[in-house]
């Protein structure tokens, strides 16, 4: 799957500006005018990077930062006319992982996300209370014992495992790991869900149900 950008920026002009140049690289784009549209989408959808104007409605860029690190790791970059050193010295102290100050060079800025998730690629292994993903490779582990899973269901699983702790419900699941375009029953999701299940074996209960709604990926702490 292609990976996510999340454009947070009140001016339209901005936004669309980013967009054009993420977009010739290939990668999917979301689009936010204000911190509470931000985090809704954050709360809905897999993004992989975020790129986070500070001076916005309803929720700044600093709230926006703080809430995104209280349950996510995903890279942050700030894009903002605030240019002052202790500006950017408190970005990184609420946890933003770059900082670009307008006006910018949107060949630059797209050279930073490129190089952003380059450096991510090599940080390919994610451990999920004993279950091992690598994300490189598209291979799954319990103890060193690799599973053998289905394209579907390996999807499944990383979609799942990258969205830990959240409630998604079946179309979340169907729109993301079967695209928007498919129009399958909703049984699918469960189907496919069962099948991880066994093969899960004592991993299985990673994977929680939502009586009426969805799943949700919940590792022990």
């Amino acid at each position: 799957m292609r990976q996510t950008i999340l454009i947070v920026d009140d001016e339209l002009r901005i936004r669309k500006l980013v967009a054009d140049f993420l977009l010739r690289e290939g990668y999917s784009i979301l689009e936010a005018a204000n911190g509470r549209c931000a985090l809704d989408i954050l709360s809905q959808d897999k993004v992989d990077l975020v790129i986070l104007d500070v001076m916005m409605p309803e929720h700044d860029g600093w709230t926006v930062c703080r809430e995104i690190r209280k349950t996510n790791n995903i890279p942050i970059i700030i894009l903002t006319a605030k240019a002052e050193e202790v500006d950017q010295l408190f970005a990184f102290e609420i946890g933003a992982d770059e900082y670009v100050t307008k006006p910018f060079s949107p060949k630059v800025l797209t050279a930073r996300v490129n190089a952003r998730f380059r450096r991510l690629e090599k940080d390919k292994t994610t451990i999920y209370g004993g279950l091992e993903i690598n994300t490189t490779a598209r291979q799954v582990s319990i103890s060193n014992r690799s599973l053998d899973l289905s394209p579907k269901e390996y999807e499944l699983l990383t979609y799942l495992a990258e969205n830990s702790g959240k409630a998604l419900s079946r179309q979340q699941i169907l729109n993301q790991v079967w695209n928007y375009e498919y129009f399958g029953d909703l049984r699918t999701v469960d189907t496919h869900i069962n099948r991880l299940r066994t093969k899960l074996a004592d991993k299985s209960p990673l994977v929680q149900t939502i009586r009426g709604y969805g799943y949700r990926f919940e590792v022990e702490k």
